[in-house]
Protein backbone atom coordinates (compact mmCIF):
# COMPACT_ATOMS: atom_id res chain seq x y z
CA UNK A 1 0.00 0.00 0.00
CA UNK A 2 1.38 3.69 -0.73
CA UNK A 3 2.25 5.78 2.01
CA UNK A 4 1.34 8.71 -0.33
CA UNK A 5 -1.73 10.21 -1.97
CA UNK A 6 -2.23 12.73 -4.45
CA UNK A 7 -3.34 16.21 -2.98
CA UNK A 8 -4.32 19.75 -5.10
CA UNK A 9 -1.00 22.03 -5.23
CA UNK A 10 -3.27 24.79 -3.65
CA UNK A 11 -4.16 22.45 -0.17
CA UNK A 12 -0.18 22.87 0.17
CA UNK A 13 -0.55 25.92 3.12
CA UNK A 14 1.13 29.67 3.14
CA UNK A 15 1.34 29.90 -0.79
CA UNK A 16 -1.48 31.87 -3.12
CA UNK A 17 -1.54 30.78 -7.06
CA UNK A 18 -3.00 33.04 -9.40
CA UNK A 19 -3.05 33.31 -13.14
CA UNK A 20 -3.95 35.61 -16.10
CA UNK A 21 -3.76 35.34 -19.57
CA UNK A 22 -4.48 37.10 -23.43
CA UNK A 23 -5.54 33.90 -25.02
CA UNK A 24 -5.79 35.67 -28.59
CA UNK A 25 -2.27 37.06 -28.20
CA UNK A 26 -0.92 33.52 -26.61
CA UNK A 27 0.71 34.26 -23.28
CA UNK A 28 0.42 34.76 -19.93
CA UNK A 29 1.80 34.56 -16.45
CA UNK A 30 1.42 32.25 -13.20
CA UNK A 31 1.70 34.03 -10.01
CA UNK A 32 2.87 32.51 -6.28
CA UNK A 33 2.19 34.79 -3.69
CA UNK A 34 3.87 33.74 -0.24
CA UNK A 35 2.36 36.73 2.11
CA UNK A 36 4.15 35.84 4.95
CA UNK A 37 7.59 35.62 2.98
CA UNK A 38 9.17 32.15 2.56
CA UNK A 39 13.11 30.70 1.83
CA UNK A 40 13.64 29.68 -1.62
CA UNK A 41 16.21 28.54 -4.09
CA UNK A 42 16.70 28.17 -7.43
CA UNK A 43 18.91 26.04 -9.88
CA UNK A 44 19.14 26.39 -13.65
CA UNK A 45 20.04 24.00 -16.40
CA UNK A 46 19.18 25.15 -19.94
CA UNK A 47 22.11 27.69 -21.82
CA UNK A 48 19.00 30.60 -22.17
CA UNK A 49 16.98 31.92 -19.48
CA UNK A 50 15.26 35.26 -19.02
CA UNK A 51 14.97 36.03 -14.99
CA UNK A 52 14.72 38.52 -12.42
CA UNK A 53 16.05 38.51 -8.93
CA UNK A 54 17.96 35.23 -9.71
CA UNK A 55 21.34 36.23 -7.65
CA UNK A 56 18.66 36.50 -4.41
CA UNK A 57 18.49 33.30 -4.18
CA UNK A 58 22.28 31.80 -4.09
CA UNK A 59 23.12 30.80 -0.78
CA UNK A 60 26.03 33.74 0.02
CA UNK A 61 23.11 36.50 -0.64
CA UNK A 62 21.65 37.58 2.23
CA UNK A 63 17.97 37.18 1.55
CA UNK A 64 16.59 34.36 3.39
CA UNK A 65 13.20 34.76 1.88
CA UNK A 66 11.27 35.98 -0.74
CA UNK A 67 7.40 37.22 -1.23
CA UNK A 68 6.38 36.10 -4.95
CA UNK A 69 7.86 34.15 -7.72
CA UNK A 70 6.40 34.99 -10.83
CA UNK A 71 6.33 32.27 -14.48
CA UNK A 72 5.74 34.41 -17.15
CA UNK A 73 5.30 34.05 -21.12
CA UNK A 74 7.15 36.86 -23.27
CA UNK A 75 10.58 35.96 -23.00
CA UNK A 76 12.70 38.90 -21.49
CA UNK A 77 10.06 41.29 -23.15
CA UNK A 78 7.52 39.49 -20.23
CA UNK A 79 9.94 40.29 -17.16
CA UNK A 80 8.04 43.89 -17.27
CA UNK A 81 5.09 41.98 -15.57
CA UNK A 82 7.05 41.71 -11.98
CA UNK A 83 6.47 45.26 -11.60
CA UNK A 84 2.83 44.60 -11.28
CA UNK A 85 3.63 42.02 -8.79
CA UNK A 86 5.91 44.31 -6.73
CA UNK A 87 2.64 47.02 -7.17
CA UNK A 88 0.30 44.38 -5.61
CA UNK A 89 2.15 43.63 -3.01
CA UNK A 90 3.44 46.56 -1.95
CA UNK A 91 -0.05 48.25 -1.64
CA UNK A 92 -0.80 45.32 0.91
CA UNK A 93 2.31 46.25 2.94
CA UNK A 94 3.52 42.59 2.17
CA UNK A 95 7.66 42.85 1.77
CA UNK A 96 11.06 43.60 3.26
CA UNK A 97 10.30 46.24 6.34
CA UNK A 98 11.77 49.63 5.14
CA UNK A 99 11.40 52.78 7.09
CA UNK A 100 8.35 54.06 6.14
CA UNK A 101 7.27 50.86 3.76
CA UNK A 102 8.52 47.41 1.89
CA UNK A 103 10.09 46.22 -0.85
CA UNK A 104 8.81 43.07 -2.12
CA UNK A 105 11.36 40.66 -3.43
CA UNK A 106 9.91 39.04 -6.60
CA UNK A 107 11.39 36.57 -8.43
CA UNK A 108 10.47 35.90 -12.21
CA UNK A 109 11.28 33.19 -14.96
CA UNK A 110 9.97 33.66 -18.36
CA UNK A 111 9.61 31.24 -21.26
CA UNK A 112 9.54 32.39 -25.13
CA UNK A 113 6.20 32.57 -26.31
CA UNK A 114 6.55 34.86 -29.05
CA UNK A 115 5.92 32.75 -31.78
CA UNK A 116 2.26 32.37 -30.63
CA UNK A 117 -0.40 34.78 -31.73
CA UNK A 118 0.49 38.19 -31.39
CA UNK A 119 4.45 38.38 -31.01
CA UNK A 120 3.94 42.34 -29.83
CA UNK A 121 1.67 41.41 -26.57
CA UNK A 122 3.34 40.48 -23.89
CA UNK A 123 3.05 40.04 -20.23
CA UNK A 124 3.11 43.54 -18.78
CA UNK A 125 2.74 45.41 -15.57
CA UNK A 126 -1.01 44.88 -15.75
CA UNK A 127 -1.22 41.30 -16.20
CA UNK A 128 1.13 40.93 -13.72
CA UNK A 129 -0.95 42.78 -10.74
CA UNK A 130 -4.02 41.32 -12.59
CA UNK A 131 -2.70 37.42 -11.57
CA UNK A 132 -2.31 38.56 -7.86
CA UNK A 133 -5.76 39.42 -8.00
CA UNK A 134 -6.97 36.38 -9.12
CA UNK A 135 -5.05 34.67 -6.46
CA UNK A 136 -7.09 36.14 -3.99
CA UNK A 137 -9.72 33.58 -5.11
CA UNK A 138 -7.50 31.12 -6.40
CA UNK A 139 -7.85 30.21 -10.64
CA UNK A 140 -5.03 27.92 -11.09
CA UNK A 141 -6.27 25.56 -13.88
CA UNK A 142 -3.68 23.84 -15.66
CA UNK A 143 -3.34 23.62 -19.58
CA UNK A 144 -3.42 26.87 -21.67
CA UNK A 145 -3.71 29.06 -18.71
CA UNK A 146 -1.22 31.34 -17.73
CA UNK A 147 2.40 31.06 -18.26
CA UNK A 148 1.60 28.17 -20.52
CA UNK A 149 -0.86 29.72 -22.26
CA UNK A 150 1.81 29.79 -25.50
CA UNK A 151 3.40 27.09 -24.26
CA UNK A 152 4.59 24.25 -27.31
CA UNK A 153 7.56 21.50 -27.39
CA UNK A 154 9.26 19.19 -29.92
CA UNK A 155 10.93 22.33 -31.98
CA UNK A 156 13.82 21.39 -33.36
CA UNK A 157 12.48 21.27 -36.71
CA UNK A 158 10.97 24.33 -36.34
CA UNK A 159 7.03 25.82 -35.06
CA UNK A 160 5.81 24.00 -37.81
CA UNK A 161 6.16 20.50 -36.16
CA UNK A 162 5.59 21.07 -32.69
CA UNK A 163 2.79 20.89 -30.90
CA UNK A 164 0.54 22.04 -27.87
CA UNK A 165 1.34 21.90 -24.21
CA UNK A 166 0.69 24.35 -21.28
CA UNK A 167 1.18 24.80 -17.58
CA UNK A 168 0.20 21.78 -15.26
CA UNK A 169 0.55 20.32 -11.48
CA UNK A 170 0.61 17.62 -9.23
CA UNK A 171 0.99 16.87 -5.42
CA UNK A 172 1.10 14.50 -3.02
CA UNK A 173 0.96 14.16 0.86
CA UNK A 174 3.30 11.60 2.58
CA UNK A 175 2.58 11.05 6.22
CA UNK A 176 2.21 15.19 6.19
CA UNK A 177 5.06 16.16 4.29
CA UNK A 178 3.86 17.80 1.19
CA UNK A 179 5.86 18.24 -2.38
CA UNK A 180 4.35 19.47 -5.42
CA UNK A 181 5.20 21.51 -8.66
CA UNK A 182 3.91 23.97 -11.06
CA UNK A 183 5.35 23.50 -14.76
CA UNK A 184 5.19 25.24 -17.45
CA UNK A 185 6.55 23.08 -20.74
CA UNK A 186 7.76 24.82 -23.50
CA UNK A 187 10.93 22.54 -24.53
CA UNK A 188 12.79 22.15 -27.22
CA UNK A 189 12.24 18.38 -27.14
CA UNK A 190 9.38 15.86 -26.66
CA UNK A 191 7.31 15.21 -23.03
CA UNK A 192 7.27 11.55 -22.29
CA UNK A 193 5.02 9.72 -20.10
CA UNK A 194 7.74 9.02 -17.60
CA UNK A 195 6.38 6.04 -16.28
CA UNK A 196 6.38 4.03 -19.58
CA UNK A 197 8.79 5.81 -21.53
CA UNK A 198 6.10 6.41 -24.11
CA UNK A 199 6.71 9.78 -26.25
CA UNK A 200 3.30 11.81 -24.69
CA UNK A 201 3.56 14.99 -26.76
CA UNK A 202 6.55 16.35 -29.07
CA UNK A 203 7.79 17.05 -32.76
CA UNK A 204 5.73 15.84 -35.70
CA UNK A 205 7.02 13.97 -38.70
CA UNK A 206 6.64 15.42 -42.56
CA UNK A 207 3.56 14.16 -42.64
CA UNK A 208 2.10 15.25 -38.96
CA UNK A 209 0.14 12.15 -39.26
CA UNK A 210 3.07 10.58 -36.21
CA UNK A 211 6.33 11.46 -34.12
CA UNK A 212 9.68 12.10 -35.22
CA UNK A 213 11.51 12.30 -31.83
CA UNK A 214 13.47 15.34 -31.31
CA UNK A 215 17.03 13.11 -30.23
CA UNK A 216 16.99 10.70 -33.27
CA UNK A 217 16.82 14.23 -35.38
CA UNK A 218 19.75 15.76 -33.85
CA UNK A 219 21.74 12.73 -33.97
CA UNK A 220 20.52 12.35 -37.72
CA UNK A 221 21.99 16.10 -38.05
CA UNK A 222 25.15 16.09 -35.78
CA UNK A 223 26.79 18.37 -38.27
CA UNK A 224 24.31 21.07 -39.59
CA UNK A 225 25.70 24.51 -39.05
CA UNK A 226 23.05 26.17 -38.00
CA UNK A 227 21.77 26.26 -34.31
CA UNK A 228 19.06 24.80 -32.74
CA UNK A 229 15.71 27.45 -32.56
CA UNK A 230 16.12 29.49 -29.72
CA UNK A 231 12.13 30.10 -28.67
CA UNK A 232 12.36 27.61 -25.57
CA UNK A 233 12.25 27.43 -21.80
CA UNK A 234 10.76 25.00 -19.34
CA UNK A 235 9.90 26.64 -15.68
CA UNK A 236 9.01 25.36 -12.69
CA UNK A 237 7.94 25.81 -8.96
CA UNK A 238 8.99 23.11 -6.40
CA UNK A 239 6.23 24.22 -3.25
CA UNK A 240 7.14 21.88 0.39
CA UNK A 241 5.51 21.95 3.88
CA UNK A 242 9.00 21.04 5.18
CA UNK A 243 11.40 23.29 6.94
CA UNK A 244 14.24 24.22 4.91
CA UNK A 245 16.51 27.14 4.18
CA UNK A 246 17.72 28.24 1.34
CA UNK A 247 20.68 26.21 0.67
CA UNK A 248 19.02 22.88 0.97
CA UNK A 249 16.06 24.60 -0.92
CA UNK A 250 18.46 25.06 -4.06
CA UNK A 251 19.50 20.95 -3.73
CA UNK A 252 16.08 20.28 -3.70
CA UNK A 253 15.77 22.10 -7.08
CA UNK A 254 18.63 20.49 -8.44
CA UNK A 255 17.56 17.24 -7.46
CA UNK A 256 13.97 17.92 -8.83
CA UNK A 257 15.89 19.11 -12.33
CA UNK A 258 16.08 14.85 -12.69
CA UNK A 259 12.13 15.33 -12.95
CA UNK A 260 12.88 17.07 -16.14
CA UNK A 261 15.26 14.66 -17.44
CA UNK A 262 12.63 11.87 -16.80
CA UNK A 263 10.09 13.56 -18.86
CA UNK A 264 11.44 15.82 -21.67
CA UNK A 265 14.26 14.60 -24.60
CA UNK A 266 16.57 16.04 -24.75
CA UNK A 267 16.51 18.71 -22.07
CA UNK A 268 18.75 21.61 -20.38
CA UNK A 269 20.07 22.40 -23.78
CA UNK A 270 21.73 25.84 -24.60
CA UNK A 271 18.48 26.39 -26.86
CA UNK A 272 16.03 26.67 -23.66
CA UNK A 273 16.33 28.15 -20.74
CA UNK A 274 15.23 25.38 -18.30
CA UNK A 275 14.77 26.75 -14.59
CA UNK A 276 13.25 25.16 -10.91
CA UNK A 277 13.03 27.15 -7.88
CA UNK A 278 12.20 25.62 -4.53
CA UNK A 279 10.64 27.04 -1.93
CA UNK A 280 9.80 26.19 1.59
CA UNK A 281 6.25 26.96 3.08
CA UNK A 282 5.74 24.94 6.50
CA UNK A 283 7.31 23.53 9.35
CA UNK A 284 7.40 19.82 8.91
CA UNK A 285 11.17 18.19 9.78
CA UNK A 286 11.92 16.60 6.67
CA UNK A 287 15.50 15.37 4.91
CA UNK A 288 16.28 17.64 2.12
CA UNK A 289 17.46 14.90 -0.34
CA UNK A 290 14.33 12.50 0.10
CA UNK A 291 12.08 16.00 -0.48
CA UNK A 292 14.21 16.64 -3.35
CA UNK A 293 13.62 13.12 -4.47
CA UNK A 294 9.70 13.46 -4.20
CA UNK A 295 10.26 16.65 -5.81
CA UNK A 296 11.63 14.89 -9.06
CA UNK A 297 8.56 12.65 -8.80
CA UNK A 298 6.08 15.34 -8.66
CA UNK A 299 7.88 17.43 -11.55
CA UNK A 300 7.69 14.20 -13.75
CA UNK A 301 4.31 14.19 -13.12
CA UNK A 302 3.10 18.04 -13.56
CA UNK A 303 5.12 18.16 -16.79
CA UNK A 304 2.92 15.18 -17.82
CA UNK A 305 -0.44 16.90 -16.92
CA UNK A 306 0.27 19.78 -18.41
CA UNK A 307 0.48 18.04 -22.47
CA UNK A 308 -2.24 16.04 -21.17
CA UNK A 309 -4.74 19.22 -20.61
CA UNK A 310 -3.54 21.48 -23.25
CA UNK A 311 -5.77 22.28 -25.86
CA UNK A 312 -4.90 22.47 -29.29
CA UNK A 313 -4.58 26.42 -30.36
CA UNK A 314 -2.44 28.88 -32.70
CA UNK A 315 -2.24 25.93 -34.79
CA UNK A 316 -0.62 23.75 -32.74
CA UNK A 317 -2.24 20.63 -32.32
CA UNK A 318 -2.56 19.21 -28.24
CA UNK A 319 -2.46 15.42 -27.00
CA UNK A 320 -5.96 15.60 -26.66
CA UNK A 321 -6.67 15.93 -30.27
CA UNK A 322 -4.39 13.25 -32.10
CA UNK A 323 -6.02 10.75 -34.05
CA UNK A 324 -3.37 8.41 -34.13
Amino acid sequence: MSIQHEIPITEIPGIRIGQAENREAGTGCTVLIAEAGAPAGLDVRGGGPASRESELLKPLAAAGQIHAILLSGGSAYGLDAAGGVMQYLEERNIGFKIGGGVVPLVCQSDLFDLTCGDWKVRPDREMGYQACVASETGNYKDGNYGAGTGATVGKALGMDYCMKSGIGSYAVCLNGLMVGAVVAVNALGDVYDWKNGCEAAGQLNETRTGFRPVTQWMYEHYDRPEPLPQGNTTIGVVLTNAKLQKTALCKVAGLAHNGYARAIHPVHTSADGDSIYAMSLGEVQADSDIVGTLAADVMAEAILRAVNAAESAYGYPARRDLNW
